[in-house]
């Protein structure tokens, strides 16, 4: 929990009265909690989850765990199943308790790791390649391409039949061939560089790292509503660009999850760390040019 807005030591660990599921609502032991970019900044006071925070406040949006206890007039959920679900705040903690539309069965060979941390990058990276129209021939550039989000955009992108071409620093660029990406160096000169990669023009475009890559993918794509950002919100209205505010549902998570088990969507889990040691997760999450996911490994 954090009593104040600031830097990662504000979280620190703390014992209150675990919450009971009530009518329609699952209660969920938890086993891993994706860390997210928002959660940073939800932490920090740079944004606000849409929802009013009182301290102490509790963060986080996805997580995966045994279902401990099932409401009255809860349907297709039993008692011990493993789930992954998501909801907005309150998930970095032992109990969690969601509406039942919010999770999924965990496929057998889906690990905890991957399970806590796929609804929150994978929506958001499920919704902005649907948002954009990104399809067969079409040639996609994605900012950040080697981060949570963009890790699961690539391979949602080149399942749809797109030709892939993301930024990200050159120690992730075999990273990114092998999620069948073609990958370029971001920062000063990388209209050029994409340019000359793709001589007959990009697409459409999405923005998952700064506001400088989302100008460099506005100068390279011609119709601007094809182009949009997870992250850069004032740049967003400055420019013209498209928000992508994730639209999380069941049915976008559940398809997320018969990919996984499919073999056609693989989650790279970078670190893992022990829920009280979730300010060290904040600020591997914070460190940039991170490759995949953070989680905290919860019981």
């Amino acid at each position: 929990m954090f009593r104040s807005f600031g830097a990662p030591e504000v979280l620190e660990p703390t014992d209150i009265e675990a919450p009971r599921a009530g009518a329609g609502e699952i209660r969920v032991r938890v086993r891993a909690a994706g860390v997210q970019p928002i959660d940073c900044a939800v932490r920090s006071g740079r944004r606000r989850p849409g929802l009013p925070i009182d301290f102490p406040h509790v963060t986080g949006g996805e997580f995966a765990g045994v279902v401990d206890q099932v409401g009255e007039g809860v349907t297709g959920i039993e008692l011990d199943a493993h789930v992954l679900g998501f909801r907005t705040q309150w998930t970095y903690a032992e109990y969690v308790v969601v509406p039942a539309d919010q999770v999924v069965v965990k496929p057998d060979a889906m690990s905890w790791e991957v399970a806590g941390g796929l609804s929150g990058a994978g929506q958001a990276a499920h919704t902005a390649v649907e948002a954009l129209g990104v399809g067969d021939g079409d040639t996609f550039l994605i900012n950040g391409a080697a981060g949570g989000v963009g890790t699961v955009a690539v391979q949602l992108a080149r399942h749809r039949g797109a030709t892939v071409i993301g930024t990200a620093s050159r120690r992730n660029h075999d990273y990114l061939r092998d999620l069948g990406a073609v990958p370029v160096t971001y920062g000063e000169g990388l209209v050029e560089r994409v340019r000359a990669l793709a001589p007959k023009g990009v697409d459409a475009a999405l923005d998952a790292a700064s506001a400088d890559g989302l100008r460099d993918a506005m100068a390279l794509v011609k119709d601007t509503d094809r182009v949009g950002t997870i992250t850069s919100a004032e740049a967003c209205e400055e420019l013209g660009a498209r928000w992508i505010g994730s639209r999380r549902s069941l049915e976008r998570l559940a398809d997320l999850a018969r990919l996984h088990a499919e073999g056609l969507l693989r989650v790279h889990v970078r670190s893992t760390y022990p829920l009280e040691q979730a300010a060290e997760a904040h600020r591997d999450v914070e460190s940039g040019h991170g490759r995949g996911k953070v989680i905290l490994l919860v019981g």
